[in-house]
């Protein structure tokens, strides 16, 4: 007769096995999705009551669920939308222009399509520089271009696609401080030569100012640093010409009688 030998698990190793489970259930229980047997329009409800409330973090798990959940419907769509919107508020500006060019990419023909343009525009805008920027002082023009200049198309093409969009006068006053704050950019490294006496740079650069940024504030600024720069190679005839030029279409312009300001302000404050 076969016999089986029944071993005694000691009471602590119980214990411990019991322990163990109680883990790996707490670490199921953790993982499990709340959001399973939710109706889309109630994944949708609250993710848009988490964005309400500034809960951008919380509300971008539950779009994607939705995007997921909902996948071929306008609701997709629109939580797509609405994600790439709370990814830029969160300060996750790559995954917002990430979703908002698949989004773009997917659907061309969408009714949202112009939001879309002007929420890429707003993201790379850098809003947080030149009028907006009360406390550190830093303008648009003093920091990489590549943004500002990929903001510009954005609300271009919005502009000349959309120019009924609810959105477009927005996109046209942000373009114009884009433009502005390029222009001011080059006159900002003219002054940069200048000072350190490269007198040929400092014309160069404000030259680029003027002939790529016209009837913008910042032109003044580059017309008397040519004025400034000629006046110390020598070159005369080109500082009277530059001059003269400068006194026709601001003539009444600070520059020739006070010189720089000790400290510019912002293009926009000029206005």
């Amino acid at each position: 007769m076969l016999r089986c030998k029944l071993s005694v698990v000691p009471r602590w190793a119980a214990l411990s096995a019991m322990a163990a489970g109680s883990i790996l259930m707490a670490g199921c229980a953790t993982d499990e999705d709340k959001t399973a047997n939710w109706s889309p329009n109630k994944i949708y409800s609250e993710a848009k009551d988490e964005s309400n409330s500034g809960a951008y973090d919380k509300a971008v798990p539950l779009y994607e669920k939705l995007e997921g959940r909902a996948a071929g419907t306008a609701l997709a769509q629109q939580a797509q939308i609405e994600k790439a919107y709370a990814q830029y508020k969160s300060g996750e500006k790559a995954a917002a222009i990430a979703t908002l060019d698949r989004f773009m990419k997917l659907h061309p023909a969408s009714p949202a399509y112009d939001y879309a343009l002007y929420m890429r525009g707003v993201v790379n805008f850098n809003d947080d520089l030149g009028m907006f920027s009360s406390f550190t002082r830093q303008d648009l023009s003093e920091r990489d271009q590549k943004a500002a200049k990929e903001s510009f198309e954005s609300f271009k093409e919005l502009v000349t696609r959309f120019p009924e969009s609810r959105y477009t006068p927005d996109a046209r006053a942000r373009m114009n401080y884009i433009v502005n704050s390029l222009a001011q950019y080059e006159v900002h490294v003219a002054r940069y030569y200048y000072s350190r006496g490269a007198y040929l740079a400092a014309i160069n650069r404000a030259q680029i100012a003027i002939a790529d940024y016209r009837e913008v504030p910042a032109v003044e600024e580059a017309l008397y640093i040519m004025v400034r720069s000629y006046d110390a190679l020598g070159l005369t005839d080109l500082r009277d010409d530059a001059q003269r030029v400068l006194t026709t279409n601001y003539p009444n312009s600070t520059y020739l009688a006070k010189g720089f300001k000790a400290k510019d302000d912002p293009w926009w404050k000029l206005w």
